[in-house]
């Protein structure tokens, strides 16, 4: 059993380290530009290298971070993040919604609830049905009214309700523009993901293009050779 485990292993041409040899790939197998890559580094692999899939991880990622540095010059966190993703392989979107509300305290809870219902049809029709009975209640008692016209008490009451509903809405509406500075964050994350593997996508298609019409021209020089010898 431990000859077949040794056989089953295989060393990384670039560490030197044991691995499984399903989490190996071949050097010409890879994307030309992280190939080419590699092999500034280590000239002397030729093109049947196995090469661990950690360390082309670790290569995909300088690579990527080399050609975002190329284009925006220093390098973000948040382009770091989408470096690092794209060579793991990993996601990148994220459901800000549900991140973002798991995060809230329970006054920010209760300020969202108030500002919601502060800005419905629901708290404008109960306000003015509240003014009506108000109104009729004070003018039905006439001399013996609780608020009288002009109404102070509740223009007083009125003011109060403005000035506590305003700071509410505000905190609402400051909570609101984080939410949406979040999602933009993950907006460009993605569109930057995207690009990249766009991009990388169309340079392997040209590149197996390439091969193809490399061995369309081989397999032709051949037939050629054999008609040239029936002949």
């Amino acid at each position: 059993m431990t000859s077949q485990a040794a056989s089953s292993n295989d060393i990384c041409s670039i560490t030197g380290k044991t691995y499984p040899r399903r989490d190996f790939l071949l050097l010409d197998h890879l994307h030309p530009a992280l190939a080419e890559r590699i092999r500034q580094d280590h000239p002397a692999l030729a093109a049947d290298s196995r090469i661990s899939r950690a360390a082309v991880d670790q290569y995909r990622l300088r690579y990527v971070e080399e050609l975002l540095r190329q284009e925006r010059g220093e390098l973000t966190k948040l382009d770091s993040e989408v470096a690092r993703s794209l060579a793991e392989g990993s996601m990148v979107s994220a459901n800000v919604e549900e991140s973002y509300d798991e995060r809230r305290t329970l006054g920010e809870r209760l300020s969202d609830g108030l500002a919601s219902f502060g800005g419905s049809w629901p708290f404008l029709i109960f306000f003015a049905i509240s003014l009506g009975v108000w109104i009729i209640i004070n003018v039905a008692r006439g001399q013996q009214a609780f608020d009288p016209y002009p109404y102070i008490l509740l223009n007083l009451l009125l003011s109060c309700l403005a000035a506590v509903q305003a700071p509410i809405i505000m905190m609402s509406q400051r909570r609101q523009e984080s939410k949406d500075r979040l999602r933009s964050l993950n907006d460009y994350r993605v569109n930057l993901k995207a690009e990249l593997e766009i991009r990388h996508l169309h340079e392997k298609i040209d590149h197996l293009t390439t091969r193809q019409w490399e061995r369309l021209a081989e397999i032709q020089e051949l037939q050629i050779e054999l008609l040239q010898e029936r002949r």
